[in-house]
Parts: structure tokens; C-alpha cells; sequence
């Protein structure tokens, strides 16, 4: 039984990360943990005055968060009707990152899906602030960004962007390994670089990552490019690839991408998933 934990704002993009998450994993046996992290501001803490029915402010907001939930619960029992798929709901007052750390630990977690933007996104923002601190922060399990455009259909190939700078382990990839697998979709493993030839180093590390993939369907490509973001981008459209996986270590491939201005104009992590896989040992 595989632990997904979905975090919902109630947005949209929100619901279509459920939908995408319930359709990506629709062969596979899952319990979905719905989690709502609720705040209020600092001056409303405790406010009784400013209550209603004689309940405090943050009594008010967890009981909106729970009708909030058993409305999605609701919607997802009428829309899906897998007998795989289970669910439970999670209400929790705290700092969002906070909030998922908490519950992976607790439930024994194994991957969060969750939407690229929330209800208080800034326009043109491709990735939300709470995604972007998941992606980073959470190291124990797997984070799988949706685009809120994103609508499943089959997954053809999965590109993994790497500068064989780190030597691999088959724990880290586990979770790309297993979707490659359920969907029969092909690996692709993309190296961009100025220069084609790779060290002694480099080489070792892609015969482990071979080893590692052994069982799937993978393939090796290089692209000579002094940037690595507009090749990605360029190989991922050209395929119609269906989603990016990479490994968040020191050697990250889109080095911080998130915190510069590049990502405003990046334009593809508006259409395919993105999942942040963690080396281990970092």
C-alpha cells in the first residue's frame, strides 16, 4: 500500500494535483492523505471578542479546514471510483512545511504530490513558494510538482538531467524507477555540456547509474550547450517528454533555478511535472 501525501490550499491547481496524483497511480494500491495546513493572523490568536458561537479564532479556522476537506473528500469519492485508492485527511495548524514534515514522519510517507501554485501566487510565478521550500527541504521522501495545466495522459518517457558529477544509488531513484516501470516509459538520461567528453570520474558514474536503472528502459543523450536550462527545455519539448526527474544534492543540475529570475522565463515547468528525487546522504 503505497503513502502519498497531497497538501491542498483548496485551489484548483490544488484539485488537479489530486486528480493527476489518483490517475498517475491508478493501478497501484494508495492511501492519499489530504493535508490542510491552517493559520490565522497574530492578532486574531485567541481573539474570543472578535468570535462567533463562542469558539476562538483558531477554533474557527480548523473547523473550516475540516468542512474544506470533507467537501474534497466528497468530490473525489463521486469522481473516483478506483478500489485502489483510499483516503484520510490531515488538519493541522503550523507553518505548511512544517505541517508535511510532521505528517511524513508520522504516517510513514512515501512521495508528496502537490500542485506548482497556490491561491496566493503572484502572476507568472511558475513554482509557489511552499513548493519550492518542499522541494528543498524535504528530504526523506520524494516532492512531484503538477503544473496547474497539466492533465494526465500517458507517459511516454521521463527525462533525467544530470551532470554525472555525483555517484548514484538505487535508493535515491527508487521512486523514478518505480514510475518508469508502472507506465513503461523510457528513461531518458540527458547530459549538457559545453564540452562532449567526460572525465574518468563522469564515466564511473554513469556505468553505476546504468547499474542502477538495470530493469527499465533508459537511454543516454548529450547535448553540447553552454546552457543547460534552454537544452533541457529544447529536448523535453522537441520529445514531448511527460515529466522531469532530478536529483537534489550538492550538485544540483538547475543549480538554485528556482531562486533566480531564469524560472520566469524557463517555460517548461508550466507543462510537465517536475519530480525532486534526494540524494540520501546529503
Amino acid at each position: 500500500m503505497k503513502k502519498i501525501l497531497i497538501p491542498t490550499d483548496f485551489s484548483e491547481n490544488a484539485m488537479n494535483a489530486i486528480t493527476y496524483a489518483t490517475r498517475l497511480y491508478r493501478n497501484e494500491e494508495c492511501v492519499f492523505y489530504l493535508l490542510n495546513s491552517y493559520a490565522i493572523s497574530e492578532f486574531d490568536i485567541g481573539d474570543i471578542k472578535a468570535s462567533e458561537f463562542g469558539v476562538t479564532s483558531i477554533d474557527k479556522a480548523n473547523n473550516l479546514s475540516k468542512q474544506e476537506l470533507d467537501k474534497t473528500l466528497e468530490t473525489l469519492t463521486l469522481q473516483n471510483s478506483n478500489a485502489n485508492h483510499s483516503y484520510k485527511t490531515i488538519s493541522e495548524y503550523g507553518a505548511p512545511i512544517d505541517v508535511m514534515k510532521d505528517a511524513i514522519a508520522k504516517h510513514d510517507i512515501q512521495l508528496v504530490i502537490m500542485g506548482t501554485k497556490g491561491k496566493s501566487n503572484r502572476s507568472g510565478a511558475m513554482f509557489g513558494s511552499n513548493t519550492i521550500t518542499a522541494m528543498e527541504q524535504i528530504r526523506n521522501c520524494p516532492v512531484l510538482g503538477v503544473p496547474s495545466g497539466v492533465r494526465l495522459g500517458t507517459i511516454n518517457e521521463i527525462v533525467f538531467p544530470t551532470s554525472y558529477a555525483e555517484t548514484y544509488k538505487k535508493r535515491d531513484l527508487t521512486e523514478l524507477i518505480h514510475l518508469a516501470t508502472i507506465h513503461e516509459a523510457q528513461i531518458c538520461i540527458l547530459h549538457v555540456s559545453p564540452k562532449e567528453d567526460l572525465s574518468n570520474k563522469q564515466k564511473e558514474n554513469r556505468n553505476v547509474l546504468a547499474e542502477c536503472l538495470e530493469g527499465t528502459k533508459f537511454s543516454f543523450h548529450q547535448m553540447s550547450s553552454p546552457d543547460k536550462n534552454q537544452a533541457v527545455r529544447s529536448f523535453v519539448e522537441s520529445r514531448d517528454s511527460k515529466m522531469i526527474a532530478m536529483i537534489n544534492g550538492k550538485h544540483w543540475f538547475f543549480e538554485k533555478i528556482f531562486r533566480t529570475p531564469m524560472v520566469m522565463d524557463l517555460g517548461m515547468f508550466d507543462k510537465v511535472p517536475l519530480l525532486a528525487m534526494h540524494n540520501l546522504r546529503d
